[in-house]
């Protein structure tokens, strides 16, 4: 019980505190004017990665500051602890329904590539799209 609480409250946290780094300067500005845009293409695409590309170190700044993002660590995901982990896939799914196309099956098929995810990473995540749905 102890334990699951001690989780539970760290994703409380995490849940209040959620890419709070956007909201100021030096994310806020560009985050504002790339956001939509990236929000009307298509994940994983060229397209996409253009416009993240405009980010440029508003994203550095972002990554740097919240480590739910696997480009946080030297190691990408293979860093990252349970709770990084659990907020990363919340994280991709609210993506998702900020995209048009949006596909958090999608998401996690070019993500398993792009962050070198172990098969059974890949497997718990497609057995969690349904609570999302």
């Amino acid at each position: 019980n102890k334990n699951i609480h001690t989780i539970v409250k760290e994703l409380l946290t995490r849940g209040e505190n959620h890419d709070a780094t956007k909201l100021k300067t030096p994310e806020v500005e560009k985050f504002t004017e790339v956001t939509p845009l990236l929000a009307a293409s298509t994940y994983g695409t060229p397209e996409y990665d253009g416009f993240k590309k405009q980010l440029g170190e508003a994203l550095v700044h972002h990554y740097a500051n919240n480590r739910h993002h696997p480009e946080h660590f030297k190691r990408g995901m293979h860093d990252m602890n349970l709770v990084d982990v659990l907020e990363l896939f919340c994280d991709w799914a609210a993506s998702c329904k900020r995209h048009n196309d949006g596909n958090l099956h999608k998401s996690i098929e070019i993500n398993a590539k792009r962050f070198d995810m172990p098969p059974m990473l890949v497997s718990i995540f497609e057995n969690s799209v349904q609570l999302f749905e």
